[in-house]
């Protein structure tokens, strides 16, 4: 009876034992479980809302049928507010930001003044939120949202935004003046504002396809019509020349145009997201030099002016390639992770008591 009494205890303590040595081991196993766990939060993804705000792309989708409804160019608006905020230092809101006395953000840079709009709408989203889920969505995944839901709402293609972004605390004018591509840019100089981002000369093709619909004013096309490069034609050879007597119609004032005045980008279906705009190329009717240079002769580009030709003649590849390539924007250096940013409760102007 002792020596089972004492086999007994010796058996406990061997378990005792052990179940101590294995500890650190299942300590080490939780912190790597927890590691996981945290980059997993981390990762921008479509489902990111479900638990905190189920109804966020029922409510954002709402307010964007309603002001396409009643402004059908609110469309490209919000689309254009989504790809002008990734453009500069990521995809984080910064672009909403107004100026204050202390502050000069990115509203009032050269290629967003008297042109970006569309701000309402994304107060009116931004508000229906607070109400739903306080401080859970941010400015810069509502834009992602919209830009997607707009372009539905104009006839394109769906795809799933990647989500969990946060709002930035900052904005650059100096930064917006140079990263966003200008309507005279050399193609040169854009694929190289792509190609900075992570975008491929072929994501230049596919996302100036948005140029399917929207408005543009005189000051940035004006320069084809009238002295182009200083030339004894005054014309920008690669504009054809009925469409150029139509747009001198709408900008009569040479070098500059008329100020208020602004023309389609897509003169046949301006309110539709389709594959038009790719025909508008072939005819020599892209409205901003920037569009044109996307189909001329330049032998380097040879893959490129191929793409355009397929897309003028395959809707379908078109649509596919613009959802892959919005997916891929909207990856541009977001701000993600609880150290990084901030969830703004007005999209307009940075929270100081989180930072």
């Amino acid at each position: 009876m002792p020596v089972k009494s004492w086999a007994g205890r010796l058996l406990i303590l061997v378990l005792v034992l052990v179940a101590l040595s294995a500890q650190p081991q299942l300590n080490i196993g939780w912190v790597l479980a927890d590691e996981a766990a945290g980059e997993a939060e981390q990762e921008l993804r479509p489902d990111f809302y479900d638990d905190s705000c189920p109804q966020v792309f029922q409510i954002v989708h709402g307010i964007v049928q309603q002001a396409v409804k009643e402004e059908p160019r609110m469309a490209a608006s919000l689309l254009r507010l989504h790809f002008h905020d990734c453009f500069v230092n990521g995809c984080d809101g910064s672009n909403l930001l107004d100026d204050t006395p202390s502050f000069h953000g990115e509203k009032n840079a050269t290629p967003n003044r008297n042109s970006l709009r569309g701000f309402e709408v994304v107060d009116a989203m931004k508000a229906a939120l607070e109400q739903e889920c306080p401080l859970t969505v941010s400015c810069a995944d509502i834009l992602a949202i919209a830009a997607r839901d707009s372009v539905i709402e104009s006839g394109g293609p769906w795809w799933a935004p990647s989500l969990g972004r946060r709002d930035s605390i900052d904005a650059s004018a100096r930064e917006a003046n140079q990263a966003l591509p200008g309507p005279t840019d050399t193609l040169d100089i854009i694929v190289a504002k792509f190609q900075r981002l992570g975008l491929s000369a072929e994501d230049v093709v596919v996302l100036s396809g948005a140029h399917t619909m929207g408005r543009a004013h005189c000051t940035t096309f004006s320069n084809r019509l009238y002295n182009f490069q200083n030339m004894a034609s005054r014309r920008d050879p690669t504009l054809s020349s009925q469409y150029a007597s139509h747009l001198e119609k709408v900008c009569p004032v040479a070098q500059g145009g008329n100020l208020i005045m602004v023309s389609s980008l897509d003169p046949h279906t301006p309110n539709l997201f389709d594959n038009t705009y790719y025909q508008n190329l072939l005819r020599g009717e892209g409205l901003l030099q920037s569009d044109q240079a996307l189909f001329c002769s330049d032998s380097r580009y040879v893959k490129l002016y191929s793409l355009v030709s397929c897309y003028a003649h395959d809707n379908d590849a078109f649509f596919f390639d613009f959802a892959n390539s919005m997916v891929k924007m909207g990856n541009i250096s977001p701000l993600i992770g609880s150290h990084d940013g901030q969830i703004r409760k007005n999209c307009r102007f940075i929270d100081s008591t989180l930072i």
